[in-house]
């Protein structure tokens, strides 16, 4: 999941309220029943301990939402009387809202209540061209029209000579008009950084335009069963189909991700023949990893018993120990309990670290039962040499 939009909050100091507020309730005649649930929420980080300025920001905020919410919820990060970050939820939060008062973001449940899935561009083809989209998080954005030769385009059934020369044409032109689009695809993608592509429309075509895309774009898309080109009787139905497909396609690239990073986990989690690892995993051995900027990917069960384990930190996201005396080496002589999610989160998003939640994968067979051990776990940027350390799956950093 990228998480690169929290970099507001990463560096700012706390204590940090952080509010999930269900907003499928929202309607023009509950104006009353929002008030009651933000001024809930002010109470709430009040008996926490949170300063008057904060959660009056909070207030503010919750109750300005607007009467017709486009999505079932908040999420909104607040320090020194400030609300910083205010993001849409893809879900409601459990239980209709979540109110903490913590010395770090508490951000862990945006992992499983916000859109994790990948922009995708679809692309809507005919023979004479294409119009495009990007659909994602942020919704849907219109990317113009592709349109290639409009002459000739339609063969004939007639034997003779002229007409087999013409429907040599009719197939150039079919020709000429996929690569175009598939051109185009390319480039929309380097300009967007789309990771899927959905090509519906003329079935010929899309597969036409799939075989003029790059090996890795053909990798990355996916032929629609709907969605047309163009208005016609039953278009309103196609794009409902159309809209089920893209859903589709995007849920089960977050699955196979998933999947695919934790296969390698399993392997590389287990030592080489020269003792080395390139995984780790509990709070002790991540904590040495991040502190490292060694991680390249977090992975987070958010079930995993370690999420609420405590560890101690400093001001900056890599000043994090297991120890509260560990923090003093790290440049910060005033550390602060802080959950071992948020912090490891924190320093993962600092360091340009992707994060992966393992739940789509975490219950389904051949996935070994508890991994990673505590919830928690790395893939890392270079592999530990030597041996594991004892008592943990994660290597031994090597000494200087």
């Amino acid at each position: 999941m990228e998480l690169g939009f929290l970099s507001p909050i990463i560096d700012r100091p706390g204590p940090w309220a952080s509010v999930y507020f269900d907003t499928t309730w929202i309607t023009e005649d509950a104006a009353a029943r929002r008030e009651l649930s933000a001024r809930r929420v002010r109470d709430q980080l009040k008996e926490q301990g949170a300063d008057e300025a904060t959660c009056g920001a909070v207030y503010d905020a919750l109750t300005a939402l607007p009467r017709e919410s486009r999505t079932p919820g908040r999420a909104l990060f607040a320090a020194g009387g400030e609300v910083v970050l205010d993001e849409p939820l893809a879900s409601p939060p459990p239980g209709g809202q979540q109110a903490v008062w913590q010395p770090l973001p508490h951000i862990t449940p945006l992992l499983d209540l916000m859109d994790a899935a990948p922009s995708c561009l679809v692309a809507r083809i005919d023979r004479t061209g294409a119009d495009l989209e990007l659909r994602g998080p942020e919704g849907r954005r219109d990317l113009g029209q592709v349109q290639g030769e409009d002459h000739p385009l339609h063969v004939t059934p007639s034997a003779s000579w002229h007409e087999r020369h013409f429907q040599n044409s009719v197939e150039n032109t079919w020709e000429r008009n996929a690569s175009v689009i598939a051109e185009a695809l390319r480039e929309r993608r380097a300009e967007t950084g789309a990771e899927l592509v959905v090509l519906a429309g003329d079935g010929r075509e899309c597969r036409s335009v799939r075989e003029r895309l790059t090996p890795e774009l053909r990798e990355a898309c996916v032929l629609a069963e709907h969605g047309v080109r163009g208005a016609g009787r039953n278009q309103a139905e196609s794009e409902r189909r159309l809209d089920r497909e893209v859903e589709a396609a995007r849920t089960e690239y977050v699955r196979r991700h998933a999947a695919e990073v934790m296969e390698r986990f399993q392997a590389w989690r287990v030592p080489t023949d020269d003792g080395r690892v390139g995984a780790a995993e509990g709070v002790p051995a991540l904590v040495d990893a991040l502190r490292e900027h060694r991680v390249a990917a977090l992975l987070v069960r958010p079930d995993g018993p370690d999420l609420h384990r405590e560890v101690w930190v400093g001001g900056g996201p890599d000043q994090v120990a297991v120890r509260r005396n560990d923090v003093q080496y790290l440049g910060d002589t005033h550390p602060v309990s802080a959950r071992a999610d948020d912090a490891l989160l924190r320093a993962a998003v600092a360091s340009g670290a992707e994060v992966v939640s393992v739940q789509p994968v975490a219950d389904e067979a051949g996935t070994p039962d508890g991994l990673p051990v505590g919830g928690l776990g790395a893939l890392l940027r270079w592999p530990y040499g030597g041996p594991p350390a004892e008592g943990s799956a994660g290597g031994q950093a090597p000494t200087a």
